[in-house]
């Protein structure tokens, strides 16, 4: 296996890593309850799931 010959600096490696950041995720509002949530991602409100503005699951109460 090969392994460096010497040791790189925290500056070089840095520099590589400078590339690596976090996104801000993508926000919708959805139009039937005016909730912000993740998109294709189905939230809670009220009780209920909904997924593209329809009401997929109710909680069993």
């Amino acid at each position: 296996m090969p392994n460096p010959k010497h040791k790189h600096s925290k500056s070089r490696r840095d520099k590589r890593r400078t590339h690596y950041k976090a996104e801000t995720p993508t926000v919708a509002v959805c139009p039937t309850t005016g909730e912000t949530h993740l998109y294709h991602r189905a939230y809670w409100h009220d009780g209920k799931m909904y997924y593209k503005g329809k009401v997929v699951l109710e909680k069993a109460v």
